[in-house]
C-alpha cells in the first residue's frame, strides 16, 4: 500500500460512494467519467482492495467500500478544516523580548504599526541561548540578542539580522565608589567580579559577550548564582551580594542600584532578531522592517572608532 494517497482520488471514492452512479458522481467532481473511473481503479490498487462493484444497471459498494468509507471522509473532512484555518490567515506570532525596556521592544511597537492586521504577541525569555531552543522547537517564534554568540548546533536553524550595536552598561549597588560616576570606564572595574548569568544555561551567549569583553582587563565573570526574578529579589540579592551586573543602556533602573554606561572604550552589545529558518508569517517581515527604519533613524549600526564589540564568530 502507498504511504501516500492523494485526496483527489479519495473525494472520487467518497462522490461515487454517494451517488452510486458513476455519471452524476463525474458531474459533480467536474470530470470526465473515463477520467473518475481511471481514479477509482487507482486508488483500488494503492488500498489493495476492491471499493465498487459494477455492473450494466447498478453500482454498489463492496464490503472493503463500505468498511473503508468513513476513514475516508474523515480525512477528507480533516483537509477542509486545515483549509479553514488557513483561510482564517497567520496564527500570532510569539516575539520574544527578553525584557521590558530593550531594544526589542521598540521594534515590536513599530511592526505592530506596519502591520496592524497581524497579531505581535509578546514573550519574555531570558537569555536567546534558551530562546533559540524554544524557537527551534516551534514554541516561539522570534527573539533577539547575541546571536553570534550561540552554539553553532543552534545558528544552524536559524536566520538572524542585525538590529543594533547596543552600548553597555553596569548596574552597581546605589552605594559603589563608582556609582558616583556619571560613566564607568571599563579599567575601573579591574579587579571587580561582575555578573553576566554564568551557569545559567539559557544565557550561555551572554556570558561569551561578556569573557571577551574583560579579557585582559582584570576584569571576572561572577561565579554561577540562581537568577534573580522580579524587582524585590534583585533588590535583595543586590544588597546581600553587591554584585556589578553587566547590561545595557536601555537596561530599566532596578531598586538597590543605580545605572551606568561603560566607556574608554565604549563596549557594544550586538543585538540580533532571530527566527527560525522557514518561518513564513508576515510579522517577522514587519519585524524585520522595522527593525531596518529604526536601525537609519536612530544610527544603531554605527560604529564609532572608539567603541569595542565582539569578535566575529568562526565558521
Amino acid at each position: 500500500m502507498s504511504r501516500d494517497i492523494d485526496p483527489r482520488l479519495l473525494r472520487a471514492f467518497v462522490t461515487a460512494a454517494e451517488e452510486l452512479h458513476f455519471t452524476r458522481a463525474a458531474a459533480r467532481l467536474y470530470v470526465a467519467q473515463q477520467a473518475l473511473s481511471r481514479d477509482i481503479r487507482r486508488l483500488e490498487g494503492e488500498l489493495g482492495a476492491e471499493l465498487f462493484v459494477r455492473t450494466t444497471r447498478r453500482v454498489a459498494l463492496t464490503a472493503d467500500g463500505e468498511r473503508l468509507l468513513p476513514y475516508a471522509r474523515g480525512v477528507l473532512a480533516a483537509q477542509d478544516r486545515l483549509r479553514a484555518a488557513a483561510a482564517e490567515g497567520p496564527r500570532p506570532l510569539l516575539v520574544d523580548l527578553n525584557s521590558e525596556g530593550l531594544t526589542s521592544g521598540r521594534v515590536l511597537a513599530r511592526a505592530r504599526e506596519l502591520a496592524p492586521d497581524h497579531e505581535l504577541m509578546a514573550r519574555f525569555e531570558s537569555g536567546l541561548t534558551g530562546a533559540a531552543a524554544e524557537i527551534l522547537a516551534g514554541r516561539l517564534d522570534v527573539s533577539f540578542g547575541y546571536a553570534d554568540g550561540l552554539a553553532p548546533g543552534l545558528r544552524a536553524g536559524l536566520r538572524s539580522q542585525l538590529v543594533r550595536y547596543e552600548p553597555m552598561a553596569v548596574l552597581l549597588p546605589y552605594d559603589h565608589p563608582l556609582a558616583g560616576r556619571a560613566e564607568v570606564p571599563l579599567a575601573a572595574l579591574a579587579g571587580e567580579r561582575v555578573y553576566a548569568g554564568a551557569g545559567n544555561p539559557r544565557t550561555a551567549e551572554w556570558t561569551e559577550l561578556a569573557r571577551q569583553l574583560f579579557a585582559g582587563r582584570s576584569i571576572a565573570v561572577a561565579e554561577p548564582a540562581p537568577m534573580a526574578v522580579g524587582r524585590e529579589e534583585f533588590r535583595r540579592i543586590m544588597a546581600k551580594h553587591r554584585t556589578p551586573v553587566l547590561t545595557v543602556v536601555d537596561s530599566p533602573e532596578m531598586p538597590g542600584s543605580v545605572l551606568r554606561p561603560l566607556v574608554e572604550p565604549v563596549p557594544l552589545s550586538p543585538v540580533f532578531l532571530v527566527w527560525r529558518e522557514g518561518l513564513k508569517h508576515a510579522g517577522v517581515a514587519a519585524l524585520r522592517a522595522a527593525a531596518a527604519e529604526l536601525g537609519r533613524s536612530g544610527g544603531w549600526l554605527e560604529v564609532l572608532p572608539a567603541s569595542w564589540v565582539p569578535r566575529a564568530p568562526q565558521h
